[in-house]
């Protein structure tokens, strides 16, 4: 089987959608930034009522606008996650105040809580860790807290490419869920591969870290769009398959569809209800829309938008 299926639509006739992957899909959440969310006219058009949509936080967006945007997303009837990046929060006065705009202006209470994409920490934090042992969180009674996690390792923390560092966190971080009254899930970078993805789960479950998976997987999008992102989000083996892809010029031109990862992650599900990954968490990297269409036609009731109820 191919890792990733590339071709275009026969026909805008509805698609059959395979009861497991309209299983696997159902409850899935995505990605927006406010720039991004400004040329959305009306998420209900999009998404499922109640769709948990993390708001990513890019070093340089003034607080207020991500603010804005966890208002807007509440008031259209969905479940803001704003991001915490460690690196980019100067202090413990400032992570405070976060929490109280998003929660006091949006009804914020879960958050995606990371380390960020600088290099070097702009203040006293480096590590997610950091910010959840603040207290702030549990203080302010979040009831969700999702944290990183990295089927192809990183090599941020690793950098000899192994995963002892990788690992070592995972152990901080399930502590930490038995410790915390806020559901804990990690949420993980993109990845194109499915068994590669499913070892890293069973893998986890195995060395007796059981925190649910909300694995990521990019949306439809260009090659050249996911090229680009791979790079920069540091993604491993699934970088060479996309290079090895752009080598074919009749396949550099056609879009991306998750079809084939979703397929065998659902049936891998259905077949192993215990597996450990709970939810799919999109990267709308071709854009929120075509993420959504692709969604409504190959989710079934998953991908219903909460205008058409």
């Amino acid at each position: 089987m191919a890792l990733l299926n590339f071709r275009k639509r026969a026909s805008d006739a509805p698609r059959p959608v395979a009861h497991e992957v309209e299983a696997f899909l159902r409850g899935y959440s995505i990605e927006v930034m406010p720039r991004t969310a400004e040329k959305v006219e009306d998420f209900r058009d999009l998404l499922p009522a109640g769709t948990r949509v993390y708001i990513a936080h890019i070093d340089g967006t003034p607080i207020e606008d991500m603010v804005a945007t966890a208002r807007r997303l509440a008031r259209e009837g969905f479940a803001p996650m704003p991001h915490f990046p460690a690196r980019i929060i100067a202090d413990r006065a400032t992570l405070e105040n976060w929490i109280a705009m998003y929660q006091g202006e949006a009804g914020v209470d879960q958050a995606l809580v990371l380390a960020g994409g600088l290099a070097q920490p702009v203040g006293d934090f480096d590590c997610s860790m950091q910010l959840l042992e603040t207290g702030l969180f549990d203080k302010a009674g979040f009831t969700r807290l999702h944290v990183a996690g990295h089927p192809e390792g990183n090599r941020d923390i690793d950098p000899s490419g192994g995963m002892d560092n990788v690992m070592a966190a995972l152990r901080w971080k399930q502590a930490f869920a038995a410790r915390t009254d806020a559901k804990v899930a990690l949420a993980t970078q993109f990845c194109f591969d499915a068994k590669p993805i499913i070892a890293w789960a069973e893998g986890l479950a195995a060395a007796g870290i059981d925190l649910p998976i909300h694995i990521g997987v990019a949306g439809p999008a260009k090659l050249q769009t996911l090229i680009k992102f791979a790079v920069a989000c540091g993604v491993g083996p699934s970088l060479k398959v996309l290079q090895k892809r752009a080598m074919d010029v009749s396949k550099l031109l056609l879009p991306y569809e998750p079809t084939e990862v979703i397929a065998e992650l659902a049936a891998h599900k259905a077949a192993h209800p215990a597996f450990n990954i709970e939810a799919v968490h999109f990267f709308p990297l071709g854009g929120i829309k075509a993420n959504a269409g692709w969604v409504r036609d190959n989710g079934g009731a998953a991908g219903v938008p909460a205008g058409r109820n």
